[in-house]
């Protein structure tokens, strides 16, 4: 039996992704590339935005086809757009064969073998159980860089968030299988490990009733062959001073943090149900760049929430200006049913959300260009990623880029130079977001 897996969403969900490929090649099934060819789609879906569920939607659809125009019997639908719509998506999408829960993937072998045969199945479990540590993830890559997700689950209940009722409380998994995984992926060509979870650095808590991401980051950092340790999603309440130390005295652990912010006005803050306020998290950026001077600081921000007026948005407007973080995402509200937020009073047209997002785009890539006009002279290392043949450069990353959110560095040498191979670049020019540079000499990390 052939099997094909659309993953779509965030990088949580890719993981998630290649354990179930893993599963599947567990059972002997053959992992295709070509829809036409396989006996079974899996569609592993997103639902955190409206965006995402109508691509969720497209996308299974689109695989439907293939019940008629391809070799497949079997379409099996995963992960949030399930959890989420557990009633209606088999009424609404009859060609879909086998419906599994959100983080209820461990139930897809049983569930490939029952559609397989022509029997409609579905699968809903506590979405609170266990969290996975199947280790032999499928790895869908050719990159330097792998996921490891340290945790499942969320309990912060940011009142726009409808991610706790889809993925359940927060549950660490425990260091012992993280460690064992790290191995695996190094092992399987990984330079490079990004930990992810929908809050990272409150990683342990609910398992060792302490934070543990300081104990978890030395234990990674003592792996032969793993050069690189980059950390996404810590939230400000829980970056810590050991945590900051451990940052900066492992030289593994990249000087980089993604730390979600989404508002800066308290009462916005507030509203939101986020724990940090406005003095806690300047003290939290001042504290990383007194120990750091050269840290990156990714976040993102949230526009257009319910009651939002023009003074609370010209705060956070202010801040951003003052502060020039390095990586800033912004987005406007997205108003999700099942939310505290949709319910509130005094939501925020369209148009003025999308101008105030515009605009604080345009001020973010002004900050984003000269802090990239002050590496030029610098000497980086950058992660190899790939050879583009026609401009004749190499592609990679520096520690200020995380894959699919950040820049490159186009890089120019005499010599080949090996994927996942650490180098030393000489900045010479920037585009925009992105760096170029060349080889400064012929030694490799």
């Amino acid at each position: 039996m052939k099997v094909f897996l659309v993953s779509l969403g965030c990088d949580k969900n890719l993981v998630d992704s290649e354990v179930m490929l893993g599963q599947v090649q567990d059972l002997g099934y053959e992992i295709v590339q070509d829809e036409m060819e396989a006996d079974a789609i899996i569609v592993n879906t997103c639902a955190f935005i409206h965006d995402a569920k109508e691509e969720s939607i497209e996308t299974i659809l689109d695989m439907a086809k293939y019940k008629e125009i391809g070799n497949c019997k079997s379409l099996i639908v995963a992960g949030c757009l399930s959890e989420r719509y557990k009633q209606e998506l088999a009424i609404e999408l009859p060609e879909v064969d086998g419906i599994i829960g959100a983080s209820n993937y461990d139930d897809l072998p049983s569930v490939l073998e029952r559609t397989l045969a022509g029997t409609h199945t579905e699968v809903f479990k506590s979405i609170d159980h266990e969290p996975n540590t199947y280790i032999k993830r499928t790895i869908s890559s050719t990159t330097a860089y792998g996921y490891l997700k340290v945790a499942e689950g969320c309990d912060n209940h940011c009142t726009y968030c409808i991610i706790p009722s889809l993925r359940g409380k927060y549950r660490s998994r425990d260091m012992a299988s993280l460690i064992e995984e790290a191995n695996y992926l190094v092992d399987n060509g990984k330079t490079e490990l990004i930990l992810v979870a929908q809050d990272v650095a409150k990683y342990g808590m609910d398992i060792y009733n302490e934070r543990k991401l300081p104990e978890l980051l030395r234990a990674l950092c003592k792996i032969e062959g793993l050069k690189w340790v980059r950390l996404l999603y810590c939230y400000p309440e829980d970056i810590t001073d050991k945590l900051i130390e451990v940052m900066q005295t492992e030289a593994k652990i990249l000087n980089y943090i993604d730390m979600p912010l989404q508002h800066i006005n308290d009462n916005i803050l507030k509203q939101m149900a986020r724990v940090s306020r406005k003095a806690s998290i300047i003290e939290v950026i001042n504290k990383l760049r007194d120990k750091m001077p050269d840290i990156c600081i990714r976040t993102t921000f949230i526009v257009g929430f319910p009651g939002e007026t023009e003074a609370q948005y010209a705060e956070l407007k202010t801040f951003i200006m003052d502060y020039t973080l390095d990586r800033v995402g912004i987005f406007t509200y997205s108003m999700e049913e099942g939310t505290a937020a949709a319910k509130m009073p005094g939501q925020i047209d369209h148009k003025i959300m999308t101008a105030r997002r515009d605009e604080l785009m345009l001020i973010q890539q002004e900050i984003a260009f000269k802090k990239s006009d002050n590496m030029i002279g610098l000497e980086l290392d950058i992660i190899i990623e790939g050879y583009l043949p026609d401009e004749e450069v190499y592609i990679g990353r520096c520690y200020k880029d995380a894959p699919s959110v950040d820049g490159f560095v186009f890089v120019t040498c005499p010599f080949e130079l090996m994927l996942g191979q650490i180098v030393p670049v000489s900045i010479t020019e920037t585009n925009g977001y992105d760096l170029i540079g060349e080889i400064s000499d012929e030694s490799s990390k």
